[in-house]
């Protein structure tokens, strides 16, 4: 196998005609890779991703097999075709928070996206929106609107980006609530598998996505999550400056991120979290 690209968490090697996706531990916030590892994450990221991979059929995404791996990346590896991703994050927002609140904040909008007046933080949108942003292979993402991506990837491939994206949100925010979960946001990758848009990368995951416990849900503060949320609110009350290099992660913040973790998983998948299994 020859490793071809190291993402900020997973690794990617080429294998005949396909590719293994390889999950790791690595933590991500704000586009920086923290020093400390989170035990479990790349295994419980890959097979949370592997359960909706399933669950959204009718949607082509780019699994193989998550099962024919080699031995050492079992549990955390994928077999997955190749494709010609595009340079676009697209996101979908179900509720008002984290970047787009700030936006929303200072104009009224989210990606263009013109808004009603007095929304809080945590609060649900009228209806879900796109707002996608650029796939930074260094530094930080930028937000954008529909029109910017219509302008890079013309009008057609734009509104199936949207609409792909849209119902992905919305389907697995409508599974996630009746276990109790809340699907603020969500982001997902899309490429080409020759002439057919496939979904690639990861679904629905807690690096992927804001997740909250429905019960606990209260608009006006930060919410709880089930996601990274709880690494990256701890590295921000560290006085970090959001550059290269990160904090090391004390070792209560990387056990109670890797609980989030499996909490998510075990909710939304109806299963018990047991591991990695060989």
């Amino acid at each position: 196998m020859k490793h071809v690209h190291a993402g900020k968490v997973r690794d990617l090697y080429e294998d005949g005609d396909t590719l293994l996706l390889v999950a790791s531990d690595r933590v991500s916030v704000y586009d920086v890779v923290l020093p400390t590892p989170i035990p479990d994450k790349g295994a419980l990221l890959t097979q949370l991703s592997n359960w909706w991979f399933e669950y959204f059929t009718g949607i082509p995404n780019h699994v193989v097999s998550a099962t024919d791996v080699p031995a050492e990346f079992a549990g955390r590896g994928i077999r997955v075709k190749p494709l010609k991703m595009l340079s676009v994050e697209c996101i979908a927002r179900g509720y008002l928070t984290g970047s787009g609140l700030k936006e929303y904040e200072r104009s009224g909008t989210v990606s263009g996206i013109a808004l009603p007046a007095g929304l809080r933080d945590g609060d649900k949108l009228p209806e879900p929106i796109f707002t996608p942003s650029t796939k930074a292979s260094e530094g930080h993402d930028e937000a954008i609107s529909f029109a910017d991506v219509v302008n890079q990837e013309g009008r057609e491939v734009a509104e199936k980006l949207r609409d792909l994206t849209l119902e992905i949100y919305s389907r697995g925010a409508e599974h996630a609530a009746k276990a109790g979960v809340i699907v603020a946001d969500t982001k997902v990758e899309f490429g080409w598998d020759g002439e057919v848009l496939t979904l690639g990368d990861e679904v629905l995951t807690s690096d992927s996505s804001r997740f909250w416990p429905a019960d606990e849900w209260e608009p006006g503060r930060a919410q709880r999550s089930f996601d990274k949320q709880f690494v990256r609110d701890w590295s921000t009350s560290t006085g970090w400056n959001k550059e290269y290099p990160g904090p090391e992660i004390p070792a209560e913040v990387v056990e109670g991120t890797r609980r989030k973790y499996e909490e998510a998983f075990e909710r939304i998948t109806g299963q018990k979290w047991a591991g990695i299994q060989a």
